[in-house]
């Protein structure tokens, strides 16, 4: 995992469940950049930017809180408390059920909602991050 999650971590929390971007959100951006490779070399821009934002989006959940840090010049970061969230929702189109991506929406206190775009294996996350909020309930 990236050096943002790494370091934004407590002492005494623990990664249990480290997400990533699905090349397969990325596929506009990676057949955009083939059509107009050979349009002076204005796909490569486009590839650049697919391999930027997969390489620079970091997610994980601890036995804390939810981390997602999305940018590599400008930087968007989300991180709720576990005790904050109140669920997370999965959304995933036809073509996220054919290849395993889909969005994340996370809905805590107060009506907040935030989205996590992309993600490979939403269910896996999901269920990752209910196993934790379940111990972590437990535990109080």
């Amino acid at each position: 995992m990236g050096s943002y999650v790494r370091s934004s971590i407590m002492p005494g929390e623990q990664i249990m469940y480290e997400g990533r971007l699905s090349i397969w959100s990325l596929l506009p951006l990676i057949i955009l950049g083939f059509l107009l490779l050979f349009l002076w070399g204005l796909g490569l821009i486009f590839w650049l930017t697919a391999f930027i934002r997969y390489r620079t989006t970091e997610l994980a959940v601890t036995n804390k809180r939810v981390i997602a840090k999305f940018g590599f010049i400008s930087r968007r970061t989300i991180e709720l408390n576990l005790s904050r969230i109140e669920g997370i929702q999965v959304i995933q189109g036809i073509l996220g059920r054919i290849f395993d991506y889909g969005s994340l929406v996370i809905s805590g206190t107060g009506s907040m909602k935030e989205p996590i775009p992309g993600i490979a294996n939403p269910l896996g996350f999901r269920q990752a991050f209910s196993s934790v909020h379940d111990a972590a309930t437990a535990r109080t």
